[in-house]
């Protein structure tokens, strides 16, 4: 069975860190793509980073561009997004799901098929 599971939200105060993991099983993430989106309460969702599955080229959302970074490590079979400088606007359901990712442009979430179920980030003082 193909499932994304992510991990590592929480509390954190503004300008705190936090690194979201997202750990496949059921198939090797190797040969995909993985992207990370966040959706806030009433808001639509955003694509907010990518990382492609050949020369792990990636592509941010201008928004988190210089403070979040993307990595993955296919000998566990997982990605990471490393969030660093948060700010309450941060605040979100972060999801990764499979899909493309090209170097510039939105990071458009119908272009993706499997997603997690999501972990919480809240940025607050």
């Amino acid at each position: 069975q193909v499932q994304l599971v992510e991990s590592g939200g929480g509390l954190v105060q503004p300008g705190g860190s936090l690194r979201l993991s997202c750990a496949a099983s059921g198939f090797t993430l190797d040969y995909y793509a993985i992207g990370w989106f966040r959706q806030a309460p009433g808001k639509e969702r955003e694509g907010v980073s990518c990382i492609s599955s050949s020369d792990a080229s990636t592509n941010y959302a201008d928004s988190v561009k210089g403070r979040f970074t993307i990595s993955r490590d296919n000998s566990k079979n997982t990605v990471y997004l490393l969030m660093n400088s948060l700010k309450p606007e941060d605040t979100a359901v972060y999801y990764c799901a499979s899909g493309p990712c090209h170097s510039g442009g939105p990071i458009e979430g119908f272009m993706y098929d499997y997603w997690g179920q999501g972990t919480q980030v809240t940025v607050s003082s």
